[in-house]
């Protein structure tokens, strides 16, 4: 397990270190300001810092000293003259993925935005670039558009170690998207996915994945918690197959995380419909898969069982060896040495949490 906890959260960067059998408080950093992803960097260490400011927009941030001291970064932005649709300029709202480009790639960095940009830096951060072909895809003004948030966003970058030129992307919503030369050019991969909220659902864009990861493990085994169900792929997204548990919870959600040693475990956490949004008739579980979606068992000792409402976001559930993490939308911090079978609570009284990442 690694032993440092990172979390953004609605009123701040977290950090929690794991030392002599115990989780305690290490950092606190950006107090009051919203930061929509906390990120390490497990190549150099180097801490980021990802700021959705009510005053002063976005803001990028990096530390290489865990959070002692922070340098501000010039944030990602849109070129004079993009365009969301004909005559509406394009601008950074926000930062919603973080990923490093790889040890091939020593100074490579990717970003996901909303409004549908993906960014990429060759200079370790320092400079950002709009990944063009992406933007301009002929796709992206009719066929992609928002969920939650008003505009389609970036939430999700994969970049397969083993070639790091091969990343996927996954966009709320527009779909899965999967490139081999580091951006240049794009293929749509979302056959076998549903989208039941569209006139068309076979339409070739348009589809809400929630969060997109492979499986450390086995690089093409691909999952993905999905607006409509529960997917994996084995072939790096050519074909999906909805995986979902026939009248459990394992259905909607936002978050899934799959373990470091086995390509067929992974763990979501289940939330009550599209439109409620809240833990299911009250409480509070982890639902875990050891067989690649064929089954799935609820995981709540340790978990509130009453009167709960909360929900696990996207970027909040995390697995390192045995250790699961998880945090929610009231603030609740759960941590479960022994694969989600049980849970100890770090924390009841945090801001709304937004990240979860374990890191060294």
């Amino acid at each position: 397990m690694k032993s440092t906890l990172l979390l953004g959260t609605r009123k701040g960067l977290i950090a929690y270190r794991f030392n002599n059998g115990e989780w305690s408080a290490e950092n606190t950093s950006f107090e009051g300001i919203p930061v929509s992803i906390a990120y390490a960097d497990e190549r150099t260490g180097t801490w980021w810092a990802c700021q959705d400011h009510g005053h002063w927009g976005v803001k990028l941030h990096r530390s290489a000293d865990r959070g002692k001291t922070w340098e501000e970064i010039t944030a990602p932005a849109y070129p004079k003259g993009a365009e969301l649709k004909d005559g509406a300029p394009a601008t950074t709202r926000y930062i919603w993925a973080m990923a490093h480009g790889g040890k091939q790639y020593p100074q490579r960095l990717w970003i996901g935005t909303d409004p549908g940009g993906l960014f990429i830096s060759e200079d370790g951060g320092n400079s950002f670039e709009l990944v063009e072909s992406l933007w301009n895809h002929p796709t992206r003004k009719e066929g992609w558009f928002g969920g939650g948030r008003d505009q389609p966003g970036i939430h999700s970058i994969v970049v397969d170690p083993r070639d790091e030129n091969h990343v996927h992307i996954a966009i709320s919503c527009a779909g899965v998207f999967e490139t081999f030369d580091a951006g240049k050019t794009w293929a749509i991969r979302n056959k076998g996915m549903k989208a039941e909220f569209l006139p068309n659902p076979d339409a070739e864009t348009g589809y809400d994945p929630h969060i997109l990861v492979a499986a450390p493990s086995s690089h093409d085994i691909l999952w993905q918690q999905n607006h409509c169900g529960i997917y994996r792929s084995p072939d790096a997204g050519k074909n999906w197959t909805e995986i979902s548990e026939n009248g459990g919870p394992a259905y909607f959600g936002f978050a899934i995380a799959v373990a470091e040693d086995n390509a067929d475990q992974a763990w979501v956490a289940p939330a009550s419909s599209d439109v409620t949004r809240t833990a299911i008739k009250g409480s509070l579980c982890i639902c875990r898969t050891d067989d690649g979606g064929k089954t799935w068992q609820e995981q709540r000792n340790g978990l509130p069982q009453q009167n709960c409402f909360d929900i696990v976001y996207r970027h909040c559930l995390a697995s390192s060896g045995d250790a699961v993490a998880f945090g929610t939308t009231t603030g609740n911090l759960f941590f479960s040495p022994d694969r989600g079978e049980n849970w100890q609570t770090l924390n009841n009284y945090l801001p709304m949490v937004y990240s979860v990442q374990f890191a060294d």
